[in-house]
C-alpha cells in the first residue's frame, strides 16, 4: 500500500478533476479525425504537454540534464508523461515517469502504448518524498511545475540525489513565490490547486545545496510564463462546451476562475517561475 503525506490527498483530488486527461485527450484527437488505432507521438504534442513553454520547454530541460540515447532519466510528478514520451521519442532516452496519481498513472501508460512508446516509457506510481528506486538508477532526473504541490521539497531533492548516479544531472522547472506573495493568496493556491508549498530560488539553491548537489544554476521564467498563461486561459475558454459536457459547469467555473486568479498573481509579480539545475555530487576518490 502506498503511504504519503497528509497533505497529498488534496494533490490527487485536485488531478482526478483536471480538465487535461486521457479522456480529454481522445477527444480532442477524434474531433481531430485522428484514428486512435494507428497514432503517433507527434500527433499528442497539441494535448499531452500539460506544463508551461511546450516542446521547447522540454528540450532546454533535456540539455541542462545532458539527456541523450539510452540515458535513464526519472520524470518526478509527470502526470500524463507527455515530457517523457517527447524525451524517448526526440533523444532516445529511457524514462520512468512517477506520479502519485493513479488515473494520471494509467492515462500516461496508455498514451505511451498507444504511440508505441511503452518500452522506453514507463508510468509508476509513487510518492516523490519516497523515490521506489535504489540508489544509483537514474542519469537524469526532470520535474516540471509539479514541485509545488509537494510538501517536503528537501526530501525530493535528496531523493533525487540517491537515485541519481554521481554526476547524474537534475533539471527542473516550478512556480516560484516573490516576497510580495501574501499569506492569504498563498492559502488560495494551496486551497484552489493544491499547491502546498510554494519555494523561492534562494530556497531551491539552499534545498539543493542540503541535498548533496553541486553547480546549481536557476533562470527567471516570470516574463516568458505570464504570456503563456494568457494564452493558456484564452484556450482553456475556447474549449468551454466540451468541458462544462465533461466536468459540468461548476468545475469549469471554478478553473476558470483559478486561472485568472493565477494570472493576475503573476501580472502583479506575486508569482513566478524558475528553471534549475545541478549535479550530483561526484562519487568519493
Amino acid at each position: 500500500m502506498l503511504s504519503m503525506s497528509p497533505a497529498l490527498p488534496g494533490v490527487i483530488d485536485f488531478y482526478d478533476r483536471h480538465p487535461i486527461s486521457l479522456p480529454q485527450v481522445l477527444d480532442a484527437l477524434r474531433r481531430q479525425g485522428k484514428d486512435t488505432r494507428s497514432l503517433v507521438p507527434e500527433d499528442l504534442y497539441d494535448w499531452d504537454q500539460d506544463h508551461y513553454g511546450g516542446l521547447e520547454a522540454v528540450e532546454t530541460l533535456a540539455r541542462r540534464a545532458a539527456i541523450g540515447p539510452g540515458t535513464r532519466v526519472l520524470d518526478v510528478c509527470a502526470g500524463l508523461a507527455g515530457p517523457a514520451r517527447f524525451l524517448a521519442h526526440r533523444f532516445g532516452a529511457r524514462v520512468t515517469a512517477l506520479d502519485l496519481n493513479a488515473g494520471r498513472c494509467l492515462g500516461g501508460a496508455e498514451l505511451s502504448r498507444l504511440v508505441r512508446l511503452h518500452r522506453l516509457v514507463r508510468s509508476i506510481r509513487g510518492d516523490a518524498q519516497q523515490l521506489p528506486f535504489r540508489r544509483g538508477a537514474f542519469d537524469a532526473a526532470i520535474s516540471q511545475e509539479g514541485l509545488l504541490h509537494v510538501p517536503d521539497k528537501g526530501r525530493v531533492l535528496r531523493e533525487c540525489a540517491r537515485v541519481l548516479r554521481p554526476g547524474g544531472r537534475i533539471a527542473f522547472s516550478d512556480w516560484i513565490a516573490a516576497p510580495r506573495l501574501e499569506d492569504g493568496e498563498r492559502r488560495r493556491l494551496e486551497e484552489w490547486m493544491a499547491a502546498v508549498a510554494i519555494e523561492t530560488v534562494p530556497g531551491y539553491r539552499a534545498l539543493l545545496g542540503r541535498a548533496g548537489f553541486t553547480a546549481i544554476e536557476a533562470e527567471d521564467l516570470s516574463g516568458e510564463w505570464i504570456q503563456i498563461l494568457r494564452r493558456r486561459l484564452e484556450m482553456y475558454r475556447s474549449l468551454r462546451e466540451d468541458t462544462v459536457a465533461r466536468l459540468g459547469q461548476v468545475r469549469y467555473d471554478e478553473y476558470n476562475q483559478l486561472y485568472a486568479f493565477f494570472v493576475g498573481l503573476v501580472g502583479a509579480g506575486k508569482l513566478g517561475g524558475a528553471r534549475v539545475s545541478a549535479t550530483a555530487a561526484p562519487a568519493a576518490s
